[in-house]
């Protein structure tokens, strides 16, 4: 073994020390439970708009800000911040150095960057006060990639692959698959069967939220115009100007909902 590939030996495990050390494990399950804060924020401002009020943003953007209102806000920001951090290089340790196959890489890596996003969101909001709206950042971001060559081939790709985690996380709610992710060793009957019910009604509602987002987008792209795209609030108000009204919304949110006590449940008996 040459002196190149000992060094790079030794930076991996120091890495994979560090990401599995103590205080990373609690931070992380901080994290999950972080996680499980913004969905139950979003379930309840979906519940909201179905019933009338459309007043606040029904995504993370708007659940941050609502959180840095209340008392000790900042405190409660920063902690999330800890929390996010920590998961983003859990998921980063796991894409570079985890023994998983490709499909479970790939999804670490989206994982790093959706954490990344919620770690700027979050510092935004400490240090400026406010932060942009999923929506704006979607429609930004296809307004850009509409502009570069191909640029329509590109949004309508991302459309698609969004349409394809919504069937992903519709599967992995279906047939339990995030069953894996739990140590069900350490969980009594009771709360296998809690977590179970909440990780399929969950999963379910997210990608039903996926689907209807990449449907906008693939719009974005057929359309030629960006604000066709949308995040969150923007998908979630779809459901409600659907045939069954605000009655779909309602079963959305709900799921977000259950999505929020299964983010609390496996900030518990996740396997990290």
């Amino acid at each position: 073994m040459n002196t190149a590939e000992q060094a790079g030996r030794e930076a991996k495990a120091a890495t994979r020390r560090a990401t599995s050390s103590r205080p990373m494990a609690v931070l992380t399950r901080v994290g999950l439970a972080c996680r499980g804060v913004l969905y139950a924020l979003i379930g309840v401002v979906a519940l909201q708009i179905a019933t009338g009020d459309g007043s606040q943003q029904a995504d993370k953007a708007g659940a941050i800000t609502t959180l840095a209102g209340l008392p000790f806000g900042a405190v409660i920001l920063w902690v999330m911040t800890a929390g996010f951090v920590a998961l983003a290089l859990w998921q980063a340790s796991e894409a570079l150095f985890g023994s998983g196959k490709a499909l479970e890489k790939g999804e670490a890596v989206a994982r790093v960057v959706v954490y990344g996003l919620l770690v700027f969101t979050l510092i935004s909001v400490l240090t400026t006060h406010k932060a942009k709206s999923d929506d704006q950042k979607s429609q930004d971001l296809t307004a850009k990639l509409l502009e570069l060559p191909g640029g329509q081939i590109i949004v309508g790709a991302v459309g698609l692959g969004l349409i394809a985690l919504g069937v992903y996380w519709i599967h992995r709610g279906v047939t339990k698959g995030f069953k894996e992710e739990l140590e069900l060793g350490r969980m009594s009957p009771r709360a296998r069967t809690i977590m179970e019910r909440l990780g399929v009604g969950g999963y379910v509602a997210r990608g039903v939220i996926a689907g209807l987002a990449g449907v906008l987008v693939v719009q974005a792209a057929l359309t030629y115009d960006p604000d066709k795209a949308g995040g969150i609030d923007a998908t979630l108000r779809e459901f409600a100007e659907t045939p069954v009204g605000p009655w779909l919304l309602v079963v959305v949110a709900l799921g977000l909902l259950l999505f929020a006590g299964y983010c609390f449940g496996e900030s518990r008996w996740r396997r990290t």
